[in-house]
Order: structure tokens, then C-alpha cells, then sequence
């Protein structure tokens, strides 16, 4: 599996559709990160392989999508995204974290392994 291009309808079908939901519900059935890029942005080209390297390692337990910020002007003025890359982590459960800048493949999987695949369940604590 690679990363998977993302454009407005597809994020509204498979991640969370803003123009019927009020609350935050996300769609999908493993954790995802949403890579906001755009061509001609340089550290977007730096990161790409990592994140391309992070798909098939995560496989099966974590999607990676991208949205070109110059063709999905309506996704990206929806998360007000001012500065590219910008990353949208989502957990399976709970709110997203949104992160501007190009990070090393180590900060990623730290996200990836603390926020995403393992989230400390603070619901059922006494």
C-alpha cells in the first residue's frame, strides 16, 4: 500500500464529511495521517518518501492520504491551512492533531506509535 491521493469528496466519504456532521466523527477504520502539500514546495518533496516508506511499514494499521493544497483549495480553507507540509494526525477515536512542518521518519513514527496506534485510554481510569 502506498499513500493515497485525497481530494474533497473522497475526505467527506471516507474521513469525516463536515457539511452533515457538527461533532468530529471520523469515518475510517485504521488511523490516519493527511499529508496538506503542494508540488512546487520543497520540503513536501523531502518528506514524501518518508511518508511513502511509513504507508507500507504501517500497513493494514494506518492510512496515509495526501491533499494537493493547490487543487483542493476547499479541504484546505476548511482546515485553515496557512503552511505547507501540513499534517492532520487522526486516531480512531478523539480529536485530531493538526501539525505544521516537515518532520524526520523518527518524529513520525513516534506520533504514529504514541498518538495513533497505542493512545493512552484516559475514559476508563478510576
Amino acid at each position: 500500500m502506498h499513500t493515497v491521493k485525497l481530494t474533497t469528496a473522497d475526505f467527506k466519504e471516507k474521513v469525516f464529511d463536515y457539511e452533515k456532521e457538527q461533532e468530529w466523527k471520523y469515518k475510517g477504520t485504521v488511523p490516519a495521517i493527511i499529508d496538506f502539500y503542494a508540488d512546487w514546495c520543497g520540503p513536501c518533496k523531502m518528506v514524501a518518501p518518508v511518508l511513502e516508506e511509513l504507508a507500507k511499514e504501517y500497513e493494514e494499521r494506518l492510512v496515509i492520504y495526501k491533499v494537493d493544497t493547490e487543487v483542493e483549495m476547499e479541504l484546505s480553507a476548511v482546515f485553515g491551512i496557512q503552511s505547507i507540509p501540513t499534517f492532520l494526525f487522526i486516531p480512531q477515536t478523539g480529536l485530531p492533531m493538526m501539525q505544521p512542518g516537515a518532520f524526520p521518519k523518527k518524529v513520525f513514527k513516534e506520533v504514529i506509535e504514541e498518538k495513533l496506534l497505542n493512545p493512552v485510554d484516559t475514559t476508563n481510569e478510576a
